[in-house]
């Protein structure tokens, strides 16, 4: 299980288990915010706690940020999905980089072609130590 909390500690999320790896989009949105994401489904392995003010954009998805501290929790779609999950992806730079440094990084891109691009190897030891 991973857990993670904004920097004043009034956001958390709880992830269980180990994601697969971690991902880096470079999307509008995304390469601003210089996160890593880690995916599923809320109350499905995906608990979140505590207010947060959403920046949606597009028609489908809100990023939800601390009101205090500013620090990117999540994203979750506006809607459920056909069969009534709404799927999240917590920002993994807010949990202890230990546990996470293994981690593969997986490439997206959410800019032009919106595919995953090849891993280049590299996993988050290398872009926090």
């Amino acid at each position: 299980m991973l857990q993670g909390s904004c920097h004043c500690g009034r956001v958390h999320w709880q992830f269980d288990g180990m994601p697969e790896s971690a991902t880096a989009c470079n999307c509008t949105a995304c390469r601003r915010y210089g996160v890593l994401w880690a995916y599923g489904y809320q109350d499905e392995g995906v608990q979140v706690t505590g207010a947060t003010k959403a920046y949606v954009r597009g028609n489908s998805l809100g990023f939800h940020f601390c009101p205090e501290c500013g620090n990117l929790a999540y994203w979750r779609s506006l809607e459920p999905n056909q069969e009534g999950r709404r799927r999240i992806a917590v920002n993994l730079r807010l949990t202890e980089p230990g546990p996470i440094a293994h981690l593969p990084i997986d490439h997206f891109d959410g800019l032009d072609t919106w595919e995953d691009l090849p891993r280049d190897g590299r996993c988050i030891r290398d872009l926090w130590f």
